[in-house]
């Protein structure tokens, strides 16, 4: 498959268009031409880079590329060995952000809520989703659930009721988001990340707060993703899960 065939594909599958984001969506770094296989994951680091490398890869998908808003301009250090890796062994870099978190299939958000088996979703203004269980459960039953199915302990802070059902989410660093949560009557409210204001707001909204992972609650959208691509097209893709605690 041609590069640009791969972005072109991608742009419009992903409505890479409606987004405004904090990095480019697409092709960031520019490596050969024809690509074959690639290799998907979270974040473009030096680790993922060079397992791509050992898989003699064409390119690497993933969700946190390079070149955001609020980092140096600059191509020096860590930045400088990871683009220079990439360049000496011709791999493309394409990465997308917001447009992974928000698609209808197969963004992280839409996962997640097929994975704890939420239903009558209903997506809010922005990213955060709503959903509700088949039925209440305690708010320890349904932590315990989280935490199994993305392999982390989730951090627990407790606000809400015993019995929950009514659930809010957005994948990755949004914690900032738990007023529409608040808004919007759930008992629960998850997201990748806390902020130290999110305890009070908890206990003082009556809601539960899960802190579930950043990296953990980003996995699903790339790794289907690659999923996709590799069913769709003449491509091999291996997904790649490098260990991130946070």
């Amino acid at each position: 498959m041609l590069r640009q065939e791969l972005q072109d594909y991608l742009q419009s599958y992903l409505k890479v268009n409606d987004f405004k984001d904090y990095a480019p969506n697409g092709l960031q770094v520019e490596g050969c031409e024809q690509i074959k296989t690639i290799v998907t994951g979270v974040t473009a680091c030096q680790a993922l880079i060079d397992q791509a490398i050992d898989l003699n890869a064409d390119a690497i998908l993933v969700h946190h590329g390079y070149f955001w808003k609020s980092e140096p301009e600059v191509i020096t250090g860590f930045k400088q060995k990871r683009i220079k890796s990439l360049l000496l062994n011709d791999i493309n870099l394409f990465g997308y952000h917001l447009p992974l978190d928000a698609h209808e299939e197969l963004g992280n958000n839409a996962l997640l809520g097929q994975l704890w088996g939420l239903t009558d979703i209903t997506p809010l203004p922005g990213l955060v989703r709503l959903g509700e269980l088949p039925e209440s459960v305690s708010i320890e039953e349904f932590k315990t659930m989280v935490s199994h199915s993305l392999q982390r302990d989730a951090l627990h802070l407790p606000g809400g009721k015993e019995l929950v059902r009514r659930i809010a989410w957005c994948s990755g660093g949004a914690q900032g988001y738990i007023d529409q949560a608040i808004e919007w009557g759930a008992d629960v409210y998850i997201s990748g990340e806390v902020s130290e204001q999110t305890t009070h707001l908890a206990k003082e909204c009556g809601l539960h707060y899960l802190s579930a992972g950043h990296h953990a609650t980003e996995r699903l959208g790339i790794k289907a993703l690659g999923e996709h691509l590799e069913k769709k097209f003449d491509l091999q893709c291996f997904f790649v899960d490098i260990e991130n605690p946070v």
